[in-house]
């Protein structure tokens, strides 16, 4: 996304694409993916490196980038969010998990992204929801659909300064519990911040298991790895044909960053 894209500082060498991959054309992200990889083999200047730094939650993409760099023997490599050690939050293991907690007449916050609003809905319904989704068009027409009156439908982009503005809407809202992803970074982190601050339960929806087959790494491990991108190596301990100068990194590559990865769904 363009608000993603403000964490790349002006280089003449970075190549910056917004939107999600195969918008433009009207492709899936598979076939983008599997023609610029195609095309940079053909002018003799390979990507040394894909790399995976969306969203934990973002499946299809990731699994997507996965079955293409498998195919074409292309060097793949996944940022490996850090967890947040941090006791007092209960994990589900799925949203049809809600289900079996005891929520009537609890006010439940919903911070899982706008796409899961639906299944999280249905399975608390004797809760009285609130959610807080991304200030877009989509998300909100989406929350809306679901019966979300405005009074009780926050719009904010998570950030570091939107916190006090999260906790202000909890005590609004008078907020019993709240449900967010098990995402790892300052995302989930502030929500563990503003439960113990305030008193709520934390519910947290248990992060997916990295794609198969895919060497993840955190960020300083993940650094070191790729190591100078200027220089022409073939990448160590992966199988794949000589690299070249640049890395294709799909998703939000500011660590902590909250803003949507592209493909994904948005942080929290």
């Amino acid at each position: 996304t363009a608000a993603a894209g403000r964490a790349y500082p002006r280089h003449p060498d970075l190549e910056l694409a917004v939107g999600p991959l195969g918008a433009a054309r009207g492709e899936t992200p598979q076939r983008t993916l599997a023609r610029e990889l195609r095309r940079a083999e053909a002018l003799a200047d390979p990507f040394a490196w894909v790399l995976d730094a969306t969203h934990p939650f973002a499946l299809q993409i990731s699994a997507a980038l996965a079955k293409v760099c498998r195919e074409q023997g292309q060097p793949l490599l996944r940022l490996l969010r850090d967890p947040v050690l941090q006791g007092g939050a209960l994990l589900l293991d799925q949203l049809s998990d809600l289900a079996e907690q005891s929520l009537p007449g609890e006010r439940l916050l919903l911070a899982i992204g706008a796409r899961r609003l639906a299944e999280a809905i249905a399975n608390s319904p004797t809760a009285l929801h609130h959610a807080r989704v991304l200030p877009s068009p989509l998300a909100l027409r989406q929350a809306l659909a679901m019966g979300l009156v405005s009074d009780r439908l926050a719009c904010l982009r998570p950030t570091a300064a939107s916190l006090p503005v999260e906790i202000a809407l909890c005590r609004r809202w008078r907020i019993d519990s709240v449900l967010c992803r098990q995402s790892g970074g300052e995302g989930e982190r502030r929500w563990h911040h503003v439960c113990q601050m305030l008193g709520l339960r934390l519910l947290l929806l248990r992060r997916p298991p990295e794609p198969a087959g895919v060497h993840a790494l955190p960020q300083q491990a993940l650094l070191e790895q790729i190591g100078d991108p200027t220089e022409l190596r073939r990448p160590r301990g992966l199988a794949g044909p000589v690299a070249a100068e640049r890395p294709l990194s799909p998703g939000a590559a500011e660590p902590g960053s909250e803003g949507r990865p592209a493909g994904g769904d948005p942080a929290g």
